[in-house]
């Protein structure tokens, strides 16, 4: 009897799940209105703080690439893709070529050496009025052999990634190594969260997967990206020409401060949304039917559902709230770092997204070196929004689909070859349905 009840129990238990209702699907619109984790009011202040100009009153630069979030994310909408362009360099250590080593960037006439990111700023506050003869334009010098562009991110929908479970990550981490002769592995990163310290998380944020956390990723880009420092990285770069006291980002009358805005617009931001007409065609259809057999999907994932709403997240700063848990939206991405032929050599830098002082990143991963993990690995571009961006890959070298498709070697060589094999009719398929996305 006691078997029996067990069999009982256990049928239903299955015809239970089987009949659980799919998670509901993340809102998707290009509209810069609220994913309902706010109002469309306190979502539109987000957006202002988003899109502010900064001057060197409020600590623009020193040393800095834009003025404004707006500028490098701002294509169809604000929190898009953009082509603006940073600028990474860095070198292999003379006698340990399998060693990278972040540049040395000598300004003002060689009084001071910038050290310990790979990041060059393309920008400076100075000379100026105040600072007539003050020089801190960073300059490439010729031992920085290893070079590279990198594109702005899409930045629609994080919310939803960072609501991932690291548990789905490293699952498909863990399928994708089990499968095809472990040809495809995808590599979960655990980075630092930098307002929980001593807390870490699976990277899904950046290139390199550097950060976890969209408050960590927001502090990081404002000092990185703008020269503002803030709670989370009060240092500045450079402190020539500097007149602003730090930290430059302070809390407001409401007790917010910017890079709490950025986070909090970002995490309300609804998903990419597909060209519907596009995708209903026969060969749109067909193409991502063929996406998906020649093995497109594995790494470029097309569903994802977040954990459940109350589950505490970033070493327990932030609650998935009910309007970003248990959703499904697709991505067409796996947030995993992959050696596909394209990296560039430049390792992610920990003093850089981490703070000065950092001390050393215990990174939790199979590989014993942080080169190893981080040097000619990227992060899977998520195809969201893909038909909006016209250059394409990290470095914007690719212009078309097909050129991007080419240059898929390394992890995804015999994908690449499974393209190559198809009739010209099926690759166009496939093209298409790439530009429903």
């Amino acid at each position: 009897m006691k078997n029996f009840a067990a069999v009982i129990l256990l049928c239903f238990c299955v015809l239970f799940l089987a009949s659980a209702p799919p998670a509901p699907e993340a809102p998707a619109a290009f509209d810069n209105k609220s994913n309902g984790m706010v109002d469309d009011a306190t979502h539109q202040t987000d957006l202002d703080k988003f899109e502010e100009t900064e001057a060197i009153a409020d600590g623009l630069g020193p040393l800095f690439n834009a003025q404004s979030c707006r500028e490098c994310h701002e294509s169809p909408v604000s929190g898009g893709v953009s082509q603006v362009m940073e600028l990474r360099v860095g070198h292999r250590r003379p006698g340990h070529e399998h060693e990278f080593e972040n540049p040395e960037i000598p300004i003002n006439h060689g009084s001071e050496i910038i050290k310990g990111r790979s990041l060059v700023n393309l920008r400076a506050i100075c000379p100026n009025a105040q600072f007539p003869s003050t020089e801190i334009q960073e300059r490439v010098p010729d031992t920085e052999t290893l070079r590279t562009f990198r594109t702005s991110l899409n930045l629609l929908g994080d919310g939803f990634v960072e609501a991932l479970d690291d548990a789905t990550l490293t699952k498909i981490s863990q399928e994708q190594c089990k499968h095809d002769h472990g040809r495809i592995c995808g590599l979960a990163l655990q980075v630092p969260i930098v307002e929980a310290p001593g807390e870490t998380r699976v990277g899904r944020f950046g290139w390199k997967d550097q950060q976890a956390s969209l408050l960590s990723f927001s502090g990081d880009a404002y000092v990185n990206e703008m020269g503002i420092t803030n709670t989370l990285f009060p240092d500045e770069v450079t402190n020539l020409c500097n007149t602003v006291s730090e930290p430059n980002d302070t809390p407001g009358t409401d007790g917010l401060a910017d890079i709490d805005h950025f986070a909090r617009f970002m995490r309300a931001t609804k998903a990419p949304a597909r060209d519907a007409p596009q995708a209903a065609t026969p060969a749109a259809k067909q193409g991502e039917a063929l996406f998906t057999k020649i093995g497109c999907e594995t790494c470029h994932v097309a569903t994802m559902t977040t954990a459940p709403a109350g589950t505490l997240i970033n070493g327990g700063k932030f609650t998935v709230p009910d309007a970003l848990g248990n959703k499904t939206f697709h991505p067409y991405g796996d947030f995993l770092l992959h050696n596909v032929g394209t990296g560039d050599g430049i390792v992610m830098a920990a003093e850089e997204h981490y703070g000065k002082g950092v001390r050393k990143v215990q990174w939790k991963h199979r590989l014993p070196d942080i080169d190893d993990a981080t040097a000619n690995r990227m992060r899977t571009a998520p195809l969201w929004g893909v038909r909006t961006q016209p250059m394409l890959m990290h470095d914007g070298a690719s212009l078309t689909f097909r050129d991007a498709i080419a240059r898929h070697q390394g992890e995804a060589e015999h994908v690449t070859r499974r393209f190559d094999k198809l009739s010209r009719a099926e690759q166009e398929a496939i093209i298409e349905f790439l530009k429903s996305l």
